[in-house]
C-alpha cells in the first residue's frame, strides 16, 4: 500500500480528479451528428522514468522478462510516438447531456508478464471490471479512488491466485490461458471519477480507470490521434487527461451537423524527479542477492531507461 501514496499524491497535489458537471445523460436518436478529431502530443521530451529494483520484490526472475536487463523494472506510463504523439490519453466531452446510446465496452484487465493490460480504461459508474491472471505467480489487487481535498478510499483489495494453466498453455497452441477471473463493481463517491488499481506484491503494476458520464470519449493510441463521432450539434467542453500528467486540459469546441471539428491537445512533460523509485546503483541490492546462477533475462521486452 505504501507504493500507492505516490500515485495518489499526484492527483491530490494538482487537483487532478474532478467530476464532469451536468444533469443525468439522456439517450436520443442522433440525426445529423458531427465528429471531433485531433491529436494529443507531449512537449519537453520523455519524463524521468520510475523504476523498481526487482531484487527487492517477489518473483524477480519471472517478472524480469520485462526489464532493463540490469535488475530494474521500469514503469511504462508514458508511451510517446516518433512524432510526439501520446498514448493512453482519455479525451472526452465533459458536458454532453444527451446523445447516442450510453453503453461502454466491458472492462477486462489482464495481468500478463507482471503487467496490467490495458493501462487505461473507461467505465460507467456501478459497472463491473474483470481482472484475469495470466501469470504463474500470485498478485494482490488493490483498487483506490481519490479526489482533491477528499482523500483516498479503498475500493477493493483481493488476492489474484496464480494461474494454474500457464505451464500448459503451449499444449493448446496458445501463449497464455486465463485463470479464474476476479470481478468487482466500481462505484465512486460523488465528486470522484478516477480510480487506480495496483498490485501490492509487484508495485510497478498498475492500471488507471476513469468513470464517464456520457459515451463521448476516445483513448489515444501511440500516434496520439483520436476521433469522437455521432455528436449532436452544439457547443461542448472537450477535456483530455493522462494519468502521468498533473492536470486536465480543456477547450471549447463547436460541433456542426454532419461536420468535423478539429481539436488538438499539447501536454507538458513533467519535470524533475517524479518518484523515490528511480534507477540508482546500490551495491547492497545487486543481482548477486539472487544467488549463484540465477539470472534476470528480459526475454519479453528489453526496457531502455
Amino acid at each position: 500500500m505504501r507504493y500507492l501514496i505516490y500515485f495518489i499524491a499526484i492527483g491530490l497535489s494538482a487537483g487532478l480528479f474532478h467530476q464532469p458537471v451536468g444533469a443525468a445523460y439522456k439517450e436520443i436518436n442522433v440525426v445529423g451528428g458531427g465528429a471531433i478529431s485531433g491529436k494529443v502530443t507531449i512537449e519537453g521530451g520523455k519524463p524521468r522514468p520510475m523504476a523498481f529494483n526487482l531484487v527487492t520484490i517477489p518473483d524477480p526472475v519471472f517478472c524480469g522478462t520485462i526489464s532493463t536487463g540490469t535488475g530494474w523494472r521500469i514503469v511504462e506510463d508514458f508511451i510517446i510516438g516518433p512524432d510526439k504523439g501520446l498514448k493512453d490519453v482519455v479525451v472526452f466531452l465533459k458536458d454532453a447531456k444527451k446523445g447516442k446510446s450510453f453503453t461502454l465496452p466491458k472492462v477486462r484487465i489482464e495481468s500478463k508478464d507482471c503487467d496490467f493490460i490495458p493501462f487505461v480504461n473507461v467505465i460507467k459508474d456501478k459497472d463491473k471490471i474483470e481482472v484475469v491472471n495470466m501469470d504463474p505467480v500470485e498478485h494482490d489487487i488493490q483498487g483506490y479512488e481519490t479526489a482533491r481535498q477528499r482523500g483516498a478510499r479503498v475500493l477493493f483489495n483481493r488476492p489474484l491466485p496464480m494461474n494454474p494453466y500457464h505451464s500448459v498453455a503451449g499444449i493448446f497452441g496458445q501463449d497464455y490461458l486465463p485463470g479464474e477471473p476476479m470481478i468487482e463493481e466500481i462505484h465512486l463517491r460523488k465528486g470522484r471519477n478516477v480510480f487506480v488499481m495496483q498490485c501490492g506484491f509487484h508495485p510497478y503494476m498498475f492500471s488507471w480507470g476513469m468513470v464517464l458520464k456520457n459515451p463521448y470519449y476516445a483513448i489515444t493510441k501511440e500516434d496520439g490521434n483520436f476521433e469522437i463521432s455521432d455528436v449532436p450539434p452544439g457547443e461542448y467542453i472537450l477535456s483530455a487527461w493522462h494519468p502521468g500528467v498533473n492536470k486536465f486540459i480543456e477547450q471549447t469546441v463547436t460541433v456542426k451537423g454532419k461536420g468535423s471539428t478539429k481539436a488538438d491537445f499539447v501536454f507538458e512533460s513533467p519535470k524533475g524527479r517524479r518518484s523515490v523509485h528511480e534507477i540508482e546503483e546500490n551495491p547492497r541490492f545487486g543481482l548477486e542477492l539472487l544467488g549463484e546462477g540465477v539470472e534476470i533475462k528480459p526475454t519479453i521486452r528489453l526496457q531502455i531507461p
